[in-house]
């Protein structure tokens, strides 16, 4: 909870637009960690379908990103 806490706090707070990208990268990342670990629990392919369709979801995020940034090199 503590990870959790902290990371909205960075989303929130900043101070740059890349430290609210690796914060919401961080919680994405502890919410795929969760479904997966559900879905082991549960015995549930579906709950592993929606893990992986966020971690793509998540990969498309960080490379919009990632060519947003402004004085990026091309």
């Amino acid at each position: 909870m503590l990870t959790v806490v902290a990371g909205l706090w960075r989303v929130l707070r900043g101070p740059t637009d890349a430290d609210r990208m690796m914060a919401a990268q961080l919680l994405g990342t502890g919410g795929i960690a969760a479904l997966l670990l559900l879905a082991a629990g549960m015995g549930n392919g579906a709950i592993v379908d929606a893990a992986l369709s966020l971690s793509v979801l998540a990969a498309f995020a960080s490379v919009a990103f990632a060519l947003a940034v402004p004085g990026r090199r091309r």
